[in-house]
């Protein structure tokens, strides 16, 4: 029996093309954003715009933020505070016209498995307002962008993961939005899967339309964001391309481990060496950000020995987002 859900879009439209609204060379625009479940502020005012053809990376651990950020921008939850405009248009749960100009692609999978894949989409159009031919191309259209052409009349519950995640994306993309808002759209796909999805979005881009990506995967953020938004705890606390954010730490390398024993000790140990910035422990992993790693690298292994920690592995990888994260929160991205 299939597990997929059934959502439907933000808003159902009269008209399938989103308006023009006035919001010049910014397609979204969020200022401020708060939202509270509670007496914990789970968005805490988060600031950030994407302009028409950028793709923005939300990056961020899970329970950083991102979903919720993203459910007050498509105005699937109301705010304790702040605004979103997308088009120029203000968003919230009654704004028609601001939905229209949005595809939301959620993290579960919202497609009905026992219609084919041309079914699907001629129905998620049909909510859109698209008709007869219009829509028939707009199938054929999308089909292609992602790559299943050649199933188009194959029922859901027949396709792997990663074809529904991919179709999942089509859903999103059928009325032609302004703004393409994707949670975490390749959890769970098998590499070869995950390449098309992301050869899919590249393209995106170049059509002029605004791409907002929640991902926890920095190689995903790096091969298609134009600019990254790192959020931890809510706060959105860098922001910039990936060359801006790497740039503040320039001088750090990170140490990664794989070691057994007492690995609170060692990391302690080291946290004592001259030069280690950061040290932040997962189950065997253990991840130090420090200046000149390579330098460093002996007098780590030679902590470990009095310890009793034996190391299984060791890689010294050159600054990246991931160190930037490290060097940031404190705690590793994947956590």
């Amino acid at each position: 029996m299939s597990t997929d859900t059934v959502a439907t879009p933000p808003s159902i439209a009269a008209s399938a093309e989103p308006p023009s609204g006035d919001g010049g060379s910014v397609v979204l625009r969020c200022t401020d954003l708060v939202k509270r479940f509670g007496d914990r502020a789970v968005v805490d005012d988060v600031s950030f715009s994407i302009g028409p053809g950028e793709t923005y990376g939300l990056l961020g651990p899970n329970g950083a933020g991102k979903t919720t950020t993203i459910r007050l921008v498509c105005g699937l939850l109301v705010g304790d505070g702040g605004t979103v405009t997308v088009a120029g248009l203000p968003v919230d749960r009654r704004a028609v016209d601001a939905k229209r100009a949005i595809g939301f692609v959620p993290q579960d999978i919202a497609l009905y498995p026992d219609l084919s894949a041309a079914e699907n989409l001629r129905f998620f159009g049909a909510l859109y307002g698209l008709r007869g031919r219009k829509l028939r191309a707009r199938v054929g259209e999308v089909l292609e962008l992602i790559g299943l052409s050649d199933r188009a009349n194959d029922r859901v519950d027949a396709f792997s993961g990663g074809m529904r995640r991919r179709l999942n994306i089509g859903a999103g993309l059928i009325h032609r939005p302004k703004l393409l808002v994707l949670d975490e759209p390749t959890v769970g796909v098998d590499p070869q899967s995950r390449h098309a999805i992301l050869e899919s979005l590249g393209t995106l881009g170049e059509a002029g339309m605004a791409v907002l990506y929640t991902t926890h995967y920095m190689e995903e953020a790096e091969r298609i964001c134009d600019r990254i938004g790192i959020i931890d705890r809510g706060r959105l606390i860098a922001e910039g391309t990936s060359r801006e954010l790497v740039s503040q730490i320039a001088e750090h390398d990170r140490i990664e481990l794989v070691a057994s024993g007492d690995l609170r000790a060692f990391a302690e140990a080291c946290r004592q060496l001259d030069g280690v910035s950061q040290v932040h422990v997962a189950a065997e992993d253990v991840h130090l950000l420090a200046t000149d790693g390579r330098r460093l690298l002996p007098r780590v292994l030679e902590a470990a020995e009095p310890l009793g920690v034996v190391v299984r592995s060791v890689q010294v990888v050159e600054p990246d987002l991931e160190a930037v994260f490290l060097h940031l929160t404190g705690t590793a991205l994947r956590e």
